[in-house]
Order: structure tokens, then C-alpha cells, then sequence
């Protein structure tokens, strides 16, 4: 998950900062957590294990330190909130599904502290709370980053704008029909209905059916996508060379970049 997850942290500290027109609040901090991300990674894995017999100071261990990546995490969280804060915000099409992926990231992150205790998770796992827990924090979490960074440099990549009505919507379809589908399962979860099974009694018909009705939806916004890919490069204006304000090195080049970059290279200070 942490793998996946890190290239979304830099696609949406670069939206965030360039449409918030501020720079990325507390740079060297959001660096270190990066790094302590990186190795806590690694310490982790056993908080999957929680059923399987582990003694009470392995499961206190792993427990403590999966918190410790909740709170490491919780600095980048918070250092994208303050580049926004006090910022002249352009709530743009990337600028929205980088908002998405934080609402997505913190939901699925507070679900992660709670199944980070052993005793609450001997109770959850294997169950349908897991299933919405890892889903909001890889599936739609790093969904979103990816659309963030797509609808940010396609203009840069292609020489072709998108349209950004067609994105906004794009953006508010995905935004609904993913909670639809996933947010119900905290529920069935905490119900006590098991993942991988083929059938499962009438008491949770509910709940699915509803997910059942986002899972559609999500897949009418996987279609669209489609389509405005489409309209991007059949019917897409003419995209400028900085149509975002970006302040980074590929803004300063043609869209698309020629075939050299740079005649000399650029001078960074």
C-alpha cells in the first residue's frame, strides 16, 4: 500500500501547492515523513497477522508501529491544509481530485488506527471493514492522486487541453460513486459480514444493494472518463505552455516538450 501510495504524495503536494499558488508548508518536514513512511513500511506487516497467534508483545509492537505511520502520514495531511491555508485557491479540475484524495486518504486513514489494535482487529478482520478500510486508502486514494496528476500534465504531455467542464464533472461523479460503494461496507463490516464469500444472509441486503448502486455509478464515471479522453485528443484546444501557473522546470518548456528539452541546461538555484 505504502508503495502505491507514494507517488500520489508527490503528485498532490505539486497540485496542491500550484493551485494554491503558495509553496508546500513545511518542505524538509514533508521530506522526513516521507522517509520515516519509507521505513516504518517495513515494520508493519505482521499487523495482518493479529488472528494468528502472535504474543502479546509482537501484537503490541506491530500495533505501535503502525500508529507511528498514522501520525507520520497526519504531517502531510497537515502541511498540505496549511499550503492551502491563507492561499488564493482555483478549484480546478486537479485542484478537486487532490482535495478527493485527502478526504479519501484521512477516512481510510482513521480506519487504519482503528484496525491497528490488535484486540479491535481480532474482532474486524477478514471482514467487510478491512475490505472498505484498504479501498479508501489505495484504491481510491491513489485513484485519485493518479487523475489529480493526469488532468495536471496532460496538457504539458499532449499539447491538448482538456475541457474542464467535462473534468469537473468527471471529478463529481467519481467523487459520489466511490463513497456510494464503499462506505456502506464500514457498515456491513461492523455487522460482521465476512469478505470472499459467494452468498451472505438477507440481513445484509441492505448495505449492498447500495454499494451494488455506487459500483455502477463508478463504472458510468469509468466510461466518461473514456470519452473525455477522447474529446481531449480529438476535439481539445491548443494547450499553453504554462496553463497552470506551475513554477516547476516543465512549465518553462513548449506543450509537448520538442525533442530537446533545453538547448543548454537550465540553471537550478
Amino acid at each position: 500500500v505504502y508503495v502505491i501510495i507514494f507517488p500520489a504524495f508527490g503528485i498532490i503536494s505539486q497540485v496542491v501547492s500550484t493551485f494554491s499558488h503558495r509553496p508546500v508548508f513545511g518542505y524538509i518536514g514533508m521530506v522526513y515523513a516521507m522517509i520515516g513512511i519509507a521505513v516504518f513500511g517495513f515494520m508493519v506487516w505482521a499487523h495482518h497477522m493479529f488472528t494468528v497467534g502472535l504474543s502479546a508483545d509482537a501484537a503490541a509492537f506491530f500495533s505501535t508501529t503502525t500508529i507511528f505511520i498514522g501520525v507520520i502520514t497526519g504531517v502531510k495531511v497537515f502541511s498540505w491544509i496549511a499550503t492551502m491555508w491563507g492561499g488564493a485557491i482555483e478549484f480546478k479540475t486537479p485542484m478537486l481530485f487532490a482535495l478527493g484524495f485527502i478526504f479519501m486518504f484521512v477516512g481510510g486513514g482513521i480506519t487504519g488506527i482503528i484496525l491497528s489494535h490488535g484486540g479491535i482487529d481480532k474482532l474486524l478482520h477478514d471482514t467487510y471493514y478491512v475490505v472498505s478500510h484498504f479501498h479508501y486508502v489505495m484504491s481510491l486514494a491513489a485513484l485519485f492522486g493518479a487523475f489529480a496528476g493526469f488532468y495536471y500534465w496532460i496538457g504539458k504531455m499532449s499539447g491538448k487541453q482538456y475541457n474542464e467542464r467535462l473534468g469537473q464533472i468527471h471529478f463529481w461523479l467519481t467523487f459520489i460513486s466511490t463513497n456510494i460503494t464503499f462506505l456502506p461496507q464500514h457498515f456491513l463490516g461492523l455487522a460482521g459480514m465476512p469478505r470472499r464469500i459467494p452468498d451472505y444472509p438477507d440481513a445484509f441486503i441492505p448495505w449492498n444493494y447500495i454499494s451494488s448502486i455506487g459500483s455502477y455509478m463508478s463504472f458510468v464515471s469509468v466510461m466518461f472518463f473514456v470519452f473525455i479522453v477522447i474529446h481531449l485528443f480529438k476535439w481539445g484546444k491548443k494547450a499553453g505552455d504554462n496553463p497552470c501557473e506551475g513554477d516547476t522546470l516543465e512549465w518553462t518548456v513548449s506543450s509537448p516538450p520538442p525533442f530537446h528539452t533545453f538547448e543548454k541546461p537550465p540553471v537550478i538555484k
